[in-house]
């Protein structure tokens, strides 16, 4: 029996389950925490994190685990433990808070310290058991709070209350008077992003080095449309060592969160959902752009690793793998040369060791442990077979170091499954059967769907629930949910024109305007309003997730041109007037809303695919409108809820395609090889 035992044991978030036990006397984020906080007149220590993060982990060794710790805690604090992941709009406000205090900067374990009304005054990230570099212990920063609370709570109160008042004021805003939405715009972010470019090794900004799969997709459609070839060599340079790097699992499949190092050699082990449906578009692009198939076989390798370790029997795609095993980052996936020598033949293990550039001392280390595993190698491609020969004994050993890794303690698995990142799974292999024609990605696509639906889906209400492990979902409503299942719904659409996915995005696009949507400035909130909640945040930036508003953007001007609707475009209009201004001044934050933007301001090429009246098939036209790098087209059926002009093209004996610009289409063709080259002669305009 544990020795303690709060009440996360009742929750279902993997997160707060791993801190059921600490000897702090943990409560989930809601009224019974509040209440506990204005009735013991204690504040309250807010710890956000999610449960993959590798430095929750070491506080959580270092401090939460500490009996004397935690009675210190218990004593004084009100303690509430919140996962991220499950609610990004309590984690925006506090992140946006710590920010406002440290200047800049943030991450997780994200700390904050609030008054019982849930007004922050002071907060940071991870605190060090023991002084360190000039910085107190956390045993030091509480006992500083308490003396605090006790000796100066009148001045500390009022700190907390400006601190509210202010972020509430930044959040709400209006639209900068007389900035116009205007293609100098997109020139001025393509300049500046552009300039973040790293020459050496790829990817934008130095280390450690995020993908950040927006930046070089945004970057795709400019130089596409300018035919700026330098730019597009640029992108896939990027895409190339990446894939060839440590952050890349070079046995399994699927990519890491960031790479610690400039080179994209070592990596921080884990894994999220969204950065692989993030990547999975991004090689798409890079093979519609290039022809270069490698760029499709990564992309079936990300599938392989999902469907192998993330996807639920029901359909649904689990969150997020750790970067840690036993207790140490990045065990399960590094090797020592010996080990290396002892599983292989002796021509293998010459290969392996060449090509993924193995020594004896290894190439990391994680210093965050106190007795860290000595002489770790990640594997990092750093060379080719130079023959037929070699690329077999590589191919072989590969496998070998796969079956035996599959033997070692694996990382744990976030297995909650979120509607949002679901979407964004889900639009990925949508878009990879329109382009790849692999039948299986839209299988998997359309039982992901199915089991969103019949899970987090309440068709009566027209509600949309977040979160659903371990046989229950949550009750939260969260724009990202809506906006990044709409997204991937309409990949599906456009990969199936089948019209029950048209009618559910517009009852999802209905029902997040209706919750999230301000009708007076603009843009959507990341939550409906709450008595939980200090204020209400208008989440435009890309973290590593792109921003719910730019995908809702895109969405909405997506459907507008499918159905016609002008009340969708005039409120993504709306919206990119009112962040118009964070384009301009951060574009390097914003490259999702940038595409937005582009989307806005280019006129759409409509693909519409009529089937036959006798032979109905229309698969190899649905393929060819997809086969080919046109980003500024809709592709749509003449069924279901499509625009009157649609809907009134003529069937023929055989499936067609009318490729129109407004009103104006070419003649009907049911030939593919046209289909192609009517794309290729459309011009970026």
């Amino acid at each position: 029996m544990p020795a303690h035992t709060n009440r996360l044991a009742h929750e279902k978030s993997p997160y707060l389950l791993q801190h059921a036990h600490n000897p702090v006397d943990w409560l989930p984020w809601g009224e019974d925490a509040f209440m506990a906080a204005r009735t013991g007149d204690r504040p309250i220590l807010l710890s956000i994190g999610y449960s993959t993060c590798h430095w929750c982990h070491v506080m959580e060794r270092e401090s939460f685990e500490d009996e004397q710790i935690g009675a210190y805690l218990n004593e004084h604090f009100v303690c509430i433990k919140v996962d991220r992941e499950e609610r990004p709009d309590v984690d925006k406000i506090y992140m946006h808070a710590v920010q406002a205090m440290m200047g800049g900067g943030g991450g997780w374990p994200l700390n904050v310290f609030l008054t019982p009304d849930l007004k922050p005054f002071y907060g940071g990230t991870y605190f060090p058991p023991a002084p360190m570099r000039g910085r107190p212990s956390f045993r030091q920063l509480l006992e500083r709070l308490v003396e605090l609370w006790k000796t100066d709570r009148a001045n500390l109160l009022e700190n907390a209350e400006q601190t509210a008042r202010q972020l509430a004021a930044w959040t709400e805003r209006e639209p900068v008077a007389g900035l116009a939405l205007s293609t100098g715009m997109l020139e001025h972010a393509a300049r500046a992003l552009k300039a973040e470019y790293e020459p050496v090794y790829g990817g934008f900004g130095r280390a450690p080095k995020f993908p950040r799969p927006a930046l070089p997709l945004f970057l795709l459609r400019h130089a596409w449309r300018h035919q700026d070839q330098e730019t597009i060599e640029k992108v896939l340079f990027t895409c190339d060592k990446m894939a060839n790097g440590g952050i890349y699992d070079q046995l399994g499949g699927g990519f890491a969160r960031y790479s610690v190092d400039e080179k994209w050699r070592v990596p921080h082990f884990e894994k999220m959902l969204y950065d692989n449906a993030q990547l999975v578009h991004l090689y798409l692009d890079g093979f519609l752009v290039s022809g270069n198939k490698k760029y499709a076989l990564i992309v079936h390798d990300i599938f392989r690793y999902i469907l192998r370790d993330m996807t639920d029997p029901e359909g649904g795609f689990y969150s997020a793998e750790d970067a840690d095993s036993e207790g140490q980052e990045g065990k399960f996936y590094c090797w020592t040369k010996r080990e290396i020598e002892e599983l292989l033949e002796p021509d293998e293990a010459k290969a392996i060791i060449r090509i993924y550039g193995v020594t004896e001392r290894g190439n990391f280390a994680d210093h965050s442990h106190p007795d860290p595993l000595p002489d770790l190698n990640v594997l990092s491609r750093v060379a080719e077979p130079v023959d037929d020969q070699e690329l077999l004994l590589t191919t072989m050993a590969e496998e070998k170091l796969f079956q035996a890794r599959e033997r070692r303690i694996r990382p744990h698995r976030d297995d909650k499954i979120l509607a949002s990142w679901n979407g964004l799974m889900l639009g990925a292999f949508a878009r990879a059967f329109g382009i790849l024609g692999v039948e299986n990605d839209r299988s998997v696509a359309e039982q992901n769907l199915a089991f969103i639906r019949a899970r987090l889906w309440d068709a009566e209400t027209k509600t949309l629930h977040h979160r659903w492990r371990d046989g229950e979902r949550d009750n939260a409503q969260i724009l990202s949910a809506y906006a990044f299942l709409l997204a991937g719904v309409l990949d599906l659409y456009e990969a199936t024109i089948q019209p029950a996915h048209l009618e559910f995005a517009i009852e999802l696009a209905e029902a997040m305007i209706e919750r999230f949507y301000d009708e007076t400035h603009g843009g959507f909130f990341q939550a409906p309003a709450s008595e939980d909640l200090l204020f209400r945040v208008k989440p435009e930036y890309d973290e590593g997730e792109p921003s719910p508003n730019s995908l809702a953007i895109q969405s909405l001007l997506l459907l507008a041109e499918i159905t016609g609707r002008v009340d969708f475009r005039e409120r993504a209009e709306k919206s990119l007037k009112l962040f118009a201004d964070r384009m301009q001044k951060m574009p390097s934050g914003a490259p999702s809303m940038l595409i937005a933007l582009d989307q806005f301001l280019t006129p759409v090429h409509r693909a519409v695919i009529v089937p036959g009246k006798s032979n109905p098939e229309f698969q190899p036209l649905l393929h060819a409108v997809h086969s080919v790098y046109q980003p500024n087209k809709a592709v749509m059926g003449n069924a279901g809820s499509v625009d009157k002009f649609a809907a009134s093209l003529p069937a023929l004996n055989k499936a067609v395609l009318y490729f129109c610009s407004g009103t104006e289409c070419q003649p009907p063709t049911d030939d593919s090889n046209q289909v192609k080259e009517l794309l290729l002669a459309a011009k970026p305009v």
